[in-house]
């Protein structure tokens, strides 16, 4: 496997002079199966702009571009790329999309297909000339072929969002943002009876429960690239809530599960060139644990 990182942000694309080192563009992954070339994408932030016109001044020469496209979920910076991704205005392309159900009536094919509506965008969706399929998930194990094999997990943000598990000949490469820990939210508004008392003792198990279930899952994992965009005193200071995990915290846990690779990602679109390179400094080149740890730069490879 082959990891690329064509956008490492959250929140809104930040392009300027104090976000070139690390880069300004919103989520995309680009992950390569070398042995037969399958293209899997995992969000369609901003990235995929640029990751479209790789493929099409480069895979296109070899034949249709065949691939398919995990959103984690669907809220904006995850999926505004897409009208801007080229491949899907060539005639020949064929795609699948994949991602979580969501509460609301829409389907995915909806949320994503209506950014290409003429209130919004100058071509209609029907009007693509790709071939694009889309496909629903929740928690589930999936064989995709090619001896690839997936497991999804429901995370912890403000809407139903899927982190990534893919096996690949012994290898794991793993996803797990957007994602905050879970927390014990009677703890916040109990009173002082026994009942309360026995309801604010539920919940810190059931949350605890669901963190050892997230841990679980990207435990082991070759590389994990997970939600870090505050720090610890950010998130303790005015974060909580939000949907997001802080770096201290990933780190601490990553370790516990024995993950051989941490990337952190999904930057603030606040936290500046400056500031991350700090962060690396403190948080990387001082590692104690056993784990990599990188922080996440746009334009970046990893290979499995």
């Amino acid at each position: 496997m082959k990891i690329k990182l064509w956008g490492v942000r959250g929140s809104i694309a930040c392009p300027g002079k104090e976000t070139v080192k690390f880069g300004g563009n919103t989520s995309c992954i680009e992950l390569r199966f070398c042995d037969t070339n399958r293209l899997i994408i995992i969000d369609a932030g901003s990235g995929i702009r640029p990751l479209g016109h790789y493929l099409m001044e480069n895979d296109l020469k070899k034949g249709d571009i065949n691939t398919e496209i995990f959103i984690t979920h669907t809220h904006w910076d995850h999926i505004l790329g897409f009208p801007f991704f080229l491949p899907i205005y060539q005639k020949g392309t064929n795609l699948k999309i994949y991602g979580p159900v969501t509460y609301e009536e829409d389907s995915l094919e909806k949320i994503i297909g209506d950014q290409l509506s003429y209130r919004y965008f100058p071509v209609l969706h029907s009007e693509l000339a790709a071939n694009i399929q889309y496909f629903q998930l929740n928690e589930t194990n999936l064989d995709l072929g090619d001896n690839i094999k997936l497991k999804t997990k429901y995370l912890n943000h403000t809407l139903l969002c899927l982190g990534y598990r893919f096996e690949y000949k012994g290898k794991v490469f793993c996803t797990c943002y957007d994602n905050e820990p879970f927390r014990n939210l009677f703890s916040e508004t109990s009173g002082t009876s026994s009942e309360d008392s026995d309801i604010v003792k539920e919940g810190e198990i059931v949350a605890g429960e669901e963190n050892e279930k997230i841990s679980t899952f990207f435990s082991e994992a070759d590389i994990l690239i997970h939600d870090a965009q505050y720090t610890k005193d950010e998130y303790f200071d005015s974060k909580i809530g939000w949907g997001h995990s802080y770096f201290e915290g990933v780190i601490d846990k990553a370790a516990k599960a024995n993950v051989k690779k941490l990337i952190l990602f999904h930057h603030d679109p606040l936290r500046t060139d400056t500031e991350l390179t700090l962060l690396e400094k403190k948080l990387c080149k001082n590692n104690k644990t056993n784990m990599a740890i990188i922080i996440a730069r746009e334009g970046s490879s990893f290979k499995l």
